[in-house]
C-alpha cells in the first residue's frame, strides 16, 4: 500500500497547540512531518522547542534570500536544528544556491519557486515580464544546475517541473475545497499527487478545528491513492 506524505503547516507560535499538532497526527496512513514558518521559529521559544523534536520530519522553511556568504551562514546557524528539509528562494541566485548546497550537507536543500499567494497580475507588478509557468520551469532548471534536493512550487506546476527536476517535489496552497484563502494557485490532495508530488503541505485544513477529524477527511480523500 503506498504512502502518501504530508507536511504538516504549524503556523502558530503557541507550543502547546504544536504539540498537539503532533500527538494528534500519528497515523498508520499517511506519512507526516512537521513545517516551521517564519512565525514560529522567530518566536521567543521557537528554537528551543525544534531542538527538542526527536524521530519526526521537520521541514525548516526560512526561504533564505540573500548574497552567497550570508545564505551560507544562515544554513550553518540552524545546523544544530537537525532539520531534514530547509527552504532556500531560488531567486537569490545560481552562485547563492550553489554556496548553500555546499554547506547544507545531510539536510534536504529546498529550492522555492513561486509563491502560491502569487498569480501572473502580481508577477508583473513587481517587474516580472515571463508568466508563472514559464518562470517555473526556468527556476527549476537553475535548481538542477545547483543540485538542490527538492524543489517547493504549486500543484499546477508539478508537471513542468518534473520535466526537468527529477527529486522531490514539494506542494504548498492545498486545500480539501475550493476555497483559496491568502492563496491563488491551489489544488487539493488528491490532485497534487495525480500530477506527481512527492509531499503536499496542509496548514488550516488539518490544524484549524479537530485535528484528529480532519485527518480522517484527508485519508478519506486520499483513499484510492492509499490503495495504489
Amino acid at each position: 500500500m503506498r504512502k502518501n506524505k504530508v507536511f504538516i503547516a504549524c503556523d502558530t507560535t503557541n507550543i502547546n497547540k504544536i504539540k498537539s499538532i503532533i500527538k494528534e497526527t500519528q497515523n498508520k496512513n499517511v506519512i507526516f512531518g512537521y513545517k516551521f514558518g517564519l512565525e514560529f521559529l522567530n518566536s521567543k521559544n521557537g528554537r528551543k522547542f525544534i531542538s527538542t523534536i526527536k524521530k519526526k520530519i521537520t521541514f525548516g522553511d526560512y526561504k533564505i534570500s540573500d548574497i552567497p556568504n550570508t545564505c551560507s551562514s544562515a544554513i550553518k546557524a540552524v545546523k544544530d536544528l537537525n532539520f531534514n528539509y530547509l527552504t532556500i528562494h531560488i531567486s537569490s541566485g545560481l552562485n547563492a544556491l550553489r554556496a548553500a548546497k555546499k554547506v547544507s550537507k545531510k539536510i534536504k536543500l529546498t529550492g522555492v519557486t513561486i509563491l502560491t499567494s502569487l498569480d501572473n497580475k502580481a508577477l508583473k507588478e513587481i517587474g516580472f515580464n515571463k508568466n508563472i509557468k514559464k518562470l517555473v520551469l526556468h527556476q527549476a532548471k537553475l535548481a538542477d544546475k545547483a543540485k538542490l534536493d527538492a524543489i517547493v512550487c504549486s500543484a499546477q506546476e508539478v508537471e513542468i517541473v518534473k520535466s526537468v527536476f527529477k527529486k522531490e517535489i514539494i506542494t504548498p496552497g492545498i486545500r480539501f475545497n475550493s476555497k483559496t484563502d491568502d492563496q491563488k494557485r491551489v489544488l487539493t490532495p488528491k490532485q497534487a499527487f495525480k500530477n506527481g508530488a512527492d509531499w503536499c503541505v496542509i496548514g488550516r485544513n488539518i490544524t484549524k478545528g479537530n485535528i484528529k477529524k480532519n485527518v480522517k477527511t484527508l485519508i478519506d480523500h486520499l483513499n484510492q491513492w492509499l490503495k495504489v
